[in-house]
């Protein structure tokens, strides 16, 4: 089977989902084991189980034609209970996005969760506060770096359907997905393997992006920010940003800071980068996220892990030359 072929039948199945009035909201790691192991809940009975909670089941819960289509896009697969699905599918603000299986242990696996909507709806705040005709007039090319499944450049094609998306990301796994989910959304974005924007030509008026914050013992590249509290990925994107966006173009950042006896090391690194050089503000969606991490380990000197925004806006003046 062609990987076109598998993509395709992704697409419609997305699409038959969506028509059968499927809705998931994915839940932590750790909520998610909780529910699974409750009685009754180790097979599943349902399109949620199946594709929400990532049960084990049995062909004859589902509808054949959903069945077929997860056999032709290549996620069935056999198992000791019977059958798995490869992949989940969750929704966000009514449209439905394709990602990792749980557990997501593999370093390659495409990250969806509770970050995503925190990450959502701090987009949605930020353009709910701002002129949006001015904004589509303005953002002419936006970036979404670090994509995953697609969600934060598929809610800016959305929102700015003038506007250039481009969703970058190290993962060919994530960047097949995002063009799925982008296609079950009906959005054109262009999909590129970018390390950062290393791999991107031209300048950007917009760049956001939802990096993995958390350091992971294991490295996988969906979880492990780097630095000695998961920081450095964080601090990588806004360098680049700061090199890319054209004059008057803004960074949109949501990431975790790890707070120590009081203090938030990633925003003294941001002010250090920051000042002088752009405004900016910083805020915190959530104080304490992750708080099982604290009980040992590299977060065992930590107060709190604390979700953040951050929003910088460069110094107005004249546009640079934006490459297609």
């Amino acid at each position: 089977m062609t990987a076109l072929r598998a993509n395709a039948a992704l697409q419609r199945l997305g699409e038959a989902l969506q028509q059968a009035g499927y809705r998931h909201t994915t839940v932590t790691p750790a909520s998610h084991a909780r529910v699974n192991a409750r009685p009754g809940n180790h097979m599943a009975t349902d399109l949620r189980g199946v594709f929400g909670w990532s049960r084990p089941f049995r062909p004859d819960v589902l509808p054949g034609y959903i069945f077929a289509l997860m056999q032709e896009a290549g996620i069935a697969v056999t198992c000791e209970e019977g059958w798995r699905c490869l992949l989940r599918a969750s929704t966000l603000n009514g449209n439905l996005y394709f990602h990792s299986a749980w557990p997501t242990d593999d370093n390659a696996a495409v990250f969806f969760g509770p970050d995503t909507y925190r990450y959502a709806a701090a987009l949605s705040q930020y353009f709910s506060t701002q002129n949006l005709a001015l904004q589509r007039q303005q953002v002419r090319r936006a970036a979404d770096i670090g994509c995953g499944s697609g969600a934060g450049a598929i809610e800016l094609a959305l929102r700015l359907p003038q506007t250039e998306v481009v969703a970058v990301d190290i993962n060919d796994a994530a960047l097949q997905l995002t063009r799925v989910n982008a296609e079950v959304a009906g959005v054109s974005i262009k999909a590129r393997n970018s390390d950062l924007l290393a791999q991107v030509e031209g300048n950007f008026d917009l760049i956001v992006a939802n990096p993995p914050y958390m350091v992971d013992r294991a490295e996988r590249a969906y979880r492990h920010g780097g630095g000695a509290l998961g920081a450095d990925l964080s601090l990588a994107i806004i360098d680049a940003a700061i090199e890319r966006l054209d004059p008057g173009g803004t960074l949109l950042l949501y990431t975790g800071s790890a707070v120590v006896d009081g203090v938030d090391f990633f925003l003294r690194s941001v002010s250090q980068r920051l000042q002088g050089n752009c405004s900016w503000n910083y805020r915190e969606l959530d104080p304490d996220v992750f708080g099982e991490e604290l009980e040992a380990g590299t977060y065992a000197v930590a107060d709190r892990i604390a979700a953040v925004f951050l929003c910088a806006k460069m110094p107005g003046g004249e546009r640079r030359h934006h490459c297609r």
